[in-house]
């Protein structure tokens, strides 16, 4: 009885295990990852100045060079980490700048009520990014060194 538990159990497995084992999933897991980071550096890009007035509305001195750093850290960041060779490095940007950013837009500790209650979440959801960023990075290396490539 056992046997027939196991095998029951393996035949439904077998179709995310082939979904796991596909080679674009990988790929498009971290482009899922990296979409909100390209999507916002592409209308940034398009709204230079709707960007400028987002970063003196932080009270950031300088806006328009903060802007360009944004705009470049994070399609830069999702370039790199779109790619088996450079993902740590581009997943090490992104998870960088979320961290900035969540400390700078969203700190919960400075808000009172239901206004604390959203700005935690959104903490909180900012730091699983974070540890996707890492997650992601570390099996793309981890996939590398298995199929014999640098990492």
């Amino acid at each position: 009885m056992a046997d027939s538990l196991y095998t029951r159990k393996d035949a439904a497995a077998a179709p995310v295990a082939a979904l796991l084992d596909w080679p674009g999933t990988a790929w498009l897991a971290r482009l899922a990852l990296a979409a909100p980071f390209l999507v916002s550096g592409l209308v940034k890009l398009t709204d230079f100045n709707g960007a400028v007035a987002e970063a003196a509305g932080l009270g950031l001195g300088l806006p328009v060079l903060v802007a360009v750093a944004v705009i470049v850290t994070q399609l830069g960041g999702s370039a790199l980490f779109l790619t088996r060779r450079w993902c740590w490095l581009g997943a090490g940007i992104l998870a960088g700048f979320t961290v900035v950013a969540t400390l700078l837009a969203h700190a919960f500790w400075t808000y009172e009520g239901p206004d604390r209650a959203r700005q935690t979440a959104t903490f909180l959801e900012h730091l699983a990014i974070v540890g996707g960023f890492a997650a992601a990075a570390a099996l793309t290396h981890r996939d590398s060194h298995r199929r014999g490539g640098s990492a």
